[in-house]
């Protein structure tokens, strides 16, 4: 009997204790926090509201509910999960079901089982094979499951043909992400950001129900009016994808016009020189938390994937009094879908141009390298990303087995071990961003009349003073800043000869 042989699911008891691991969440991005006591005044009223919009019990998502198209508004209720495994250990494959488990309920969902099929290919028909399809057809039937969410991009002809044999609705997991962000989603360009993501989802999987979607309109008819209807015209269908494409160009043009407001902002930190620090990292990995450390900033924290959506930049001093902003950014996963990554492009930027990155790491995950990994795919399609300084800050470490922290240190020679939730560890990782935050390069000597203490009070802010003497004639001021102070240092220490 081969390894693998060993190792795979086959029986009906292994299969069961699949199930009842997926269920109980174990190695996802939840398990670490999931007995902790992570509750914090900040973000109350958010997570109430949030509490508020949470799916109604009830509502049928079954495929006869569908009339005109395939696309609406995701409504999970009672989920099967099912996932295939194709490379790596069985492990592995649990653990990623186990976070689509924790996804499917960050979404609002009841997941009520899942399976894992051995396989080297999916099936181009139905993704899973046509014995295990029918299994997880009597699963559904059983549970009384009323979605089915598999662990994957699935093509649309895979998704019409699995929900042929199972009889309720197919989502994958592009779609399940998408519906979380669209729920969290609250300033203006995330939610522009979203349906766009969304749109662009559905453009290649827009069908029809029945004969309606065929129906030829010529004329005015296209349009909406009600004459006109002679010759071939547009059919449904193609009206649709028309109209979608039109509100997708709508939104690209939104989206453009919001860049030069962050544009400016970013601009006058520049001009301010004032280092800018991007908190990035895994879902779920304690961003937010540490923003609130840092900065006392009072963000929302939840324990759920995709909590935080908007950036938020925050201003943030370091022990020696240098101001730097700290940005905090949207979460990442493992096979994050193309769409998002694009759509959200421009808020992703927010990490290309930091100076420094925190690349905020779960440590007491099951898999935190694979996270690791996770993330810096995802810099690899952000320009400039992969460029910049990464702080590897291995959070959670009052959660984390001393072992564990101890091989990602070996691994990861610029590594800060904190606790974002008991403040252990902050006041090193202060130190260490003071140290690699970039450095003013232009030497300077001069003296400023006492009347330009605005000037020296930014040599303080972002400048490394070396020496500030005080002069009858006014204030002497040696040491480092950056090129467009020290061109008003020395326009203002000219003025008053």
């Amino acid at each position: 009997m081969t390894e693998e042989e060993k190792t795979a699911p086959s029986s009906d008891h292994q299969g069961q204790d699949v199930a009842a691991r997926i269920l109980a969440r174990l190695g996802t991005a939840l398990e670490s926090t999931a007995t902790a006591d992570t509750h914090s005044d900040a973000g109350e009223l958010e997570r109430e509201e949030r509490a508020r919009l949470k799916r109604v019990v009830g509502l049928s998502t079954e495929l006869e509910d569908i009339s005109e198209v395939e696309y609406r508004q995701i409504r999970l209720e009672k989920v099967v999960l099912v996932g295939l495994w194709s490379q790596g250990t069985a492990e592995a494959a649990e653990v990623s079901l186990r976070e689509l488990a924790a996804l499917a309920e960050t979404a609002g969902s009841e997941v009520l089982d899942g399976i894992i099929q051995r396989r080297q290919t999916p099936d181009p028909a139905t993704y899973l094979g046509k014995g295990k399809a029918k299994e997880l057809a009597e699963i559904v039937k059983a549970t009384g499951a009323d979605t089915v969410i598999v662990d994957s991009d699935l093509a649309p002809s895979q998704r019409r043909g699995l929900e042929d044999v199972v009889k309720v609705k197919v989502v994958d997991r592009t779609a399940l992400i998408l519906d979380i962000f669209a729920q969290h989603a609250k300033s203006r360009e995330g939610k522009a950001q979203v349906e766009l993501a969304q749109l662009e989802y559905l453009l290649p999987r827009l069908r029809g129900w029945g004969e309606s979607m065929s129906r030829q309109a010529g004329g005015r008819v296209a349009g909406g009016a009600g004459i006109g209807s002679r010759g071939p015209g547009e059919t449904k269908i193609e009206l649709d994808r028309r109209r979608i494409r039109n509100r997708m160009a709508k939104l690209r043009k939104e989206i453009e016009l919001m860049e030069p407001a962050r544009a400016t902002m970013r601009a006058n930190r520049k001009r301010g020189a004032v280092p800018s620090v991007a908190i990035a990292g895994y879902t779920n990995a304690g961003k937010s938390s540490l923003l609130n450390q840092l900065t006392d900033a009072q963000v929302m924290v939840q324990n759920a994937l995709f909590a935080t959506l908007d950036p938020t930049v925050r201003k943030c001093v370091t022990p020696q009094g240098r101001e730097y902003t700290l940005t905090d950014t949207v979460g990442f996963v493992r096979n994050l879908p193309h769409e998002l990554v694009e759509a959200f492009r421009s808020s992703l930027e927010e990490v290309g141009l930091a100076d420094l990155i925190l690349h905020v790491v779960d440590a007491a995950h099951p898999d935190p390298e694979g996270q690791i990994q996770a993330v810096r795919t995802v810099f690899a399609d952000i320009e400039g990303a992969s460029e910049i300084p990464e702080i590897i800050v291995l959070n959670k470490a009052d959660l984390a087995e001393p072992e564990a922290l101890a091989r990602l240190r070996s691994q990861f020679k610029n590594s800060c071990v904190v606790s974002a939730h008991t403040g252990q560890g902050i006041d090193r990782l202060q130190e260490m961003i003071s140290e690699q935050l970039p450095r003013p390069a232009v030497a300077l000597d001069v003296v400023i009349p006492y009347s330009r203490g605005d000037l020296l009070s930014r040599v303080h802010e972002t400048g490394e003073p070396e020496l500030i003497e005080h002069l009858p004639e006014g204030t002497r001021i040696k040491g480092l800043v950056d090129e467009h102070l020290a061109q008003q240092l020395r326009q203002a220490a000219e003025a008053s000869v």
